[in-house]
């Protein structure tokens, strides 16, 4: 039986030759010693899948931009991608204290209260989001409900429609990638 392993370097080729898989088995090839890592830090599970999911969007991101250097080192540098997420998750804890003792203090985080004119801006882009997101295919509408309208995890988007993490991942990479192109051609102004 012959089982050959395909170094990180290969499967980053073959990934940036459109092989999809490829990143899906690196994923997979890192996911528990970069899950540790992250829950090493964080000491909480739900937080550590979180900023696990984070990582590899970073990740993916950085390799589909085209600034990621092979230098036979990737797990060393998705771990300094997920450190510096984990510092950024304590950073907007701490964040969250501050203005949360500031809510306290003063009764009420609004200075400003919002006008016509602000809401139905807000209304607009809303409505302008929701279309495009029915737009895209099933399975990438369907991550990016369960991610950011619903608040689900990565791990429970997974369970829910039954398929792995690796794969709910990839699936929201693509429909953000198909959001952004259609926001382009539709010169959309989302802010």
């Amino acid at each position: 039986m012959n089982i050959q392993v395909l170094s990180d370097q290969h499967l980053l080729n073959n990934y940036r030759s459109g092989d999809q898989s490829a990143i899906s088995k690196l994923i997979e090839r890192h996911k528990r010693r970069v899950r540790d890592y992250i829950y090493m830090m964080v000491k909480d599970n739900d937080v550590a899948d979180d900023i696990f999911q984070e990582t590899f969007i970073k990740v993916i991101r950085v390799i589909d931009e085209g600034r990621y250097t092979d230098n036979g080192k990737f797990l060393s540098w998705v771990l300094r991608i997920a450190h510096n997420q984990v510092i950024d998750h304590f950073r907007a804890c701490k964040q969250n204290k501050q203005v949360n003792s500031g809510y306290n203090v003063l009764g009420s985080l609004r200075f400003a209260e919002k006008t016509i004119e602000d809401e139905l801006i807000s209304s607009q882009i809303e409505n302008d989001v929701r279309n495009l997101i029915e737009l895209l295919p099933e399975e990438q509408r369907e991550v990016v409900m369960m991610r950011y309208y619903s608040g689900m995890s990565f791990k429970e988007i997974a369970e829910q429609t039954g398929v792995s993490i690796n794969t709910a991942l990839v699936r929201l990479r693509y429909a953000l990638i198909n959001l952004r192109r259609m926001i382009r051609e539709k010169e959309l102004i989302l802010s």
